[in-house]
């Protein structure tokens, strides 16, 4: 079977960059500094450095600091709804929405 996903115009490393810079930039509209954020959200500041500059952090970390700047409904629309294209991607999904495995 054809996957259609299998092509990412976005590396891993650009996804990542994309969120530091995105997490810093509403960090800093809102004029909170690392430590500030850090009080906030439980995540230690080292951690919020360490993602601006290198791009690595947890997923829970991530989740708790996007929370403390107030996309908890954003995240919870992240791969809420499937993608298709066709017809028949459309009908296929609907028919395996209440699968509890994969193949």
């Amino acid at each position: 079977m054809y996957n259609k996903y299998t092509f990412d115009p976005y590396p891993l490393q650009i996804t990542m960059q994309r969120l530091a810079e995105n997490l810093k930039a509403r960090r800093l509209e809102r004029k909170l500094s690392t430590k500030s954020l850090a009080a906030m959200s439980g995540v230690p500041a080292s951690s919020i450095q360490r993602f601006e500059l290198k791009h690595s952090i947890s997923l829970e970390s991530y989740v708790k600091l996007a929370k403390a700047l107030g996309y908890s409904e954003e995240l919870m629309q992240l791969l809420a709804e499937p993608k298709y294209d066709t017809m028949e991607e459309l009908l296929e999904i609907n028919k395996n929405k209440n699968r509890k495995r994969g193949v």
